[in-house]
């Protein structure tokens, strides 16, 4: 064994201060002198167990052990009774392991794959015992959870990332996705529960039970985000809903993340088989897909301008040439020809990276120098992390650290280490940019397109906003977030297929860029994102906005100066192709002209298609209100004027609900017969209010009596014949209704015919 370097060999003075009176200096071994000198970690669990020191003295740590981690859990777990003693011996048990791990690992006693291998299985065995205690648990108070066949349900957890791949590191959150076969009910307990339930509160409880801090700190950090729908989702979901979700809106990266998903526990049941049956067509296709090469340049891209942003350049998992870089090379070719080569399904790096050599898709001397770079790394990553148990990946700048790596990473000193380091980052580095490409050479230009795009796909921390928001207030900017975030979530509880994501992804970028250039950008963007809500399903309109960049404008103008129309588009959306034409957008029809415009606008549909008639009338009148009000905002329309626009367009409405009444009366009746020797109806429509007065507003409703001149004695000449005055009676009614009817578009117009003599206790 190697002796301690200068510097280390001060420390052990300070740590011999700390040791208590059982650990006295005599009795220790060399290398126990070592480890405590390297891990601060082990050190202060040794001296609140010293009897863990003894046992790693006796029973040194073996490549093979973590064969027996079951058993020994089961062993410490066979007298918890309730979930507290669970949560207490869980959290020592993995302290005791992690110990006999940093310790093998400070000797270098096994190799770094054994060490990964470890690391992944004491995580494992941790998820499945306390799972299925919790199961026990769970069913002794709600029943078992069945099928309709009365087969119990089990709860199957996806390990994700390096923990699904086998290559966890010392100190790491652990990425889980909850899933349950088959819908059903609780059967047996004092209450029966259906199997959503069930699951649900059982995956809070297992969460709780692993991530929740306490006197003995926690068993893993849990996050769940990379399950369908993310935070907003479903903690745990039915098979059929995660097949439907990823067959349906499955993503790139979620492709990319499912490739080391592993099923916790055993894995050979039929569920299991069924679970990776089901998965395994999203995430390998059958062709060789060469699109994810431009995906992973993207995440890479993003990754790289948060490196340079945020001073991770020290950073061994996220810089140039590092661990995050190996990653995506070897997803590479698993994504592209996976589907096709069984030998790149693997989850873990290394074997993967074997095929990929064998297969001769990169060079034997490429994969060779990436092999070594990778274990190098993570032997690096892995000692950093022991230190402390702390989630770092950035090179110390203290020099005790450094001497501590320095000497477990069998260097002389420092800068040695470094330079070794630095050699095979630059190996990684080349490789990549070979077979994926570099990002380095990006204009101003595209380097801030980049961030309204990070800045919507949420990738930039708030203090990373500044240069695309800097001209906003810092409660503006809060704001803005908070609104995109709300959006985001949003979008999660809909149904977007794949072409829609892609659509929204290249649109919402420029969305961003234009309205956050505004001074009321939190106003404009809220009245915004409720119009995308609402058409976020109908990939026409994304696909509208993101193609015509000037109809984009319009909207954004439009909205930010006018809440009505704001709520207009969001809820009548096909209103949207009016904002292709500047020409007719900002021009109303003038005002002789409405009648004629509607008649050509109604000939397009069946005269005798009393719903399409109906509905073709209140798209052409919200057509024209918003060519109105746009011309208002522009000042292409005098404000005067507006009201004049707004009468004359409701006159023309009167006149064609008119028309659409009275022809379907005389289908009905046949017309009343005084006036067979006359021209016209015999019918009139008196306008009071602002109607009569040339007043209306945007959302006025119309003041109106109805005035006929039928004799007494008249009668209608049809084959249902009525009495002329019930005839218009009934006319009145019918054009009252076609007015208030409420199509998908709405209703016409309010009518309020209130100002007729004696008001609602007259008849028409």
């Amino acid at each position: 064994m190697k002796p301690l370097s200068s510097p280390l060999q001060q420390y052990w003075q300070t740590v011999v201060e700390r040791l208590p009176e059982p650990l006295a200096e005599e009795s220790l071994s060399a290398q126990a002198k070592s480890v405590l000198t390297f891990s601060d970690f082990v050190q202060d669990s040794v001296i609140a167990h010293p009897e863990w020191l003894t046992e790693l003295e006796s029973q040194p740590p073996q490549a093979d052990e973590w064969q027996h981690y079951a058993a020994w859990l089961q062993e410490a777990l066979s007298n918890v009774s309730d979930e507290a003693g669970l949560m207490r011996e869980l959290r020592l048990f993995r302290r005791r392991i992690m110990v006999r791990i940093a310790w093998a690992q400070t000797l270098a006693l096994v190799t770094e794959e054994s060490i990964l291998q470890q690391l992944s299985h004491l995580a494992e065995t941790l998820i499945v015992a306390a799972r299925d205690w919790l199961y026990d648990a769970c069913c002794r108070e709600w029943g078992t959870p069945c099928n309709a066949q009365g087969e119990a349900q089990p709860l199957l957890i996806l390990g994700m990332g390096k923990l699904g791949g086998g290559e966890l590191n010392f100190s790491s959150d652990i990425d889980l996705i909850f899933a349950w076969p088959e819908h059903g009910c609780t059967q047996g307990g004092r209450r029966e529960l259906d199997n959503a339930q069930f699951f649900t509160r059982m995956g809070q409880r297992l969460i709780k039970v692993l991530d929740q801090p306490t006197q003995d700190g926690f068993v893993y950090r849990v996050d769940m985000r990379l399950r369908p729908f993310g935070e907003s989702g479903p903690l745990v979901l039915s098979f059929a809903a995660l097949e439907d979700y990823y067959q349906e809106q499955g993503r790139d990266w979620e492709r990319y993340a499912m490739v080391k998903a592993r099923i916790m526990g055993d894995s050979d049941g039929v569920y299991a088989n069924e679970l990776r049956a089901m998965l395994r067509p999203f995430v390998f296709r059958r062709y060789i897909d060469f699109s994810v090469i431009q995906s992973l340049r993207n995440m890479k891209g993003m990754i790289a301008r948060e490196v340079r942003r945020r001073g991770l350049t020290d950073n061994i998992k996220l810089g140039a040439g590092g661990i995050r870089e190996i990653e995506f090379i070897v997803q590479v070719f698993q994504l592209i020809r996976g589907g096709r080569e069984p030998s790149l399904q693997s989850r873990a790096l290394l074997p993967t990276l074997s095929a990929i050599a064998a297969l001769h898709l990169l060079s034997e001397n490429d994969a060779e120098q990436l092999r070594v770079a990778y274990l190098f790394l993570r032997r690096l990553e892995n000692l950093l992390q022991s230190i402390n148990d702390e989630q770092t990946q950035t090179l110390p700048s203290d020099e005790l650290t450094r001497a501590r790596l320095a000497w477990a990473m069998d260097f002389a000193d420092w800068p040695q280490l470094t330079g070794v380091l630095t050699a095979h980052m630059a190996n990684v580095r080349r490789v990549f940019n070979e077979l994926i490409g570099d990002d380095e050479s990006e204009t101003q230009e595209e380097s801030l397109s980049e961030q309204w795009r990070e800045l919507w796909q949420d990738a930039l921390q708030e203090d990373d906003t500044t240069p695309v928001l800097a001209h906003l207030s810092e409660d503006e900017r809060k704001q803005v977030l908070m609104l995109i975030a709300d959006f985001r979530k949003e979008l999660d509880k809909r149904t977007i297929g794949p072409r829609g994501r892609q659509v929204l992804d290249h649109l919402m970028p420029h969305l961003l860029s234009d309205v956050c250039a505004r001074e009321d950008a939190a106003v404009t963007l809220s009245r915004i994102t409720a119009l995308l809500v609402g058409i976020v399903t109908r990939t026409t309109y994304l696909e509208l906005l993101s193609e015509f960049p000037a109809a984009l404008k319009h909207l954004i103008s439009l909205c930010a100066a006018s809440p009505m129309i704001a709520s207009q588009l969001a809820r009548y959306p096909l209103l949207l192709d009016e904002l292709l034409d500047p020409n007719t957008l900002y021009q109303p029809t003038a005002t002789d002209a409405y009648r004629d415009e509607l008649r050509q606008y109604l000939l397009r549909v069946p005269e005798d298609d009393e719903e399409q008639q109906l509905e073709a009338l209140r798209q052409f009148k919200q057509a024209q209100l918003l060519r109105i009000a746009a011309a208002d905002i522009a000042g292409t329309l005098p404000v005067m004027k507006v009201s004049d626009h707004l009468t004359w367009l409701a006159e023309a409405m009167i006149d064609a609900v008119v028309q659409q009444a009275w022809v379907q009366m005389v289908a009905r009746y046949g017309k009343p017969n005084h006036l067979n020797e006359r021209e016209g109806r015999g019918f009139a429509v008196v306008g009071y209010g602002k109607l009569g007065g040339w007043e209306l507003g945007y959302s006025s409703d119309l003041d109106l009596i109805f005035l006929h001149d039928c004799p007494m004695d008249a009668m209608t000449d049809g084959e249902r014949e009525i009495d002329g005055r019930q005839f218009y009676l009934r006319l009145a009614q019918r054009i009252m209704h076609l007015f208030s009817t409420r199509t998908s578009s709405g209703i016409l117009y309010e009518v309020d015919a209130r100002l007729r003599p004696s008001g609602r206790r007259e008849c028409w």
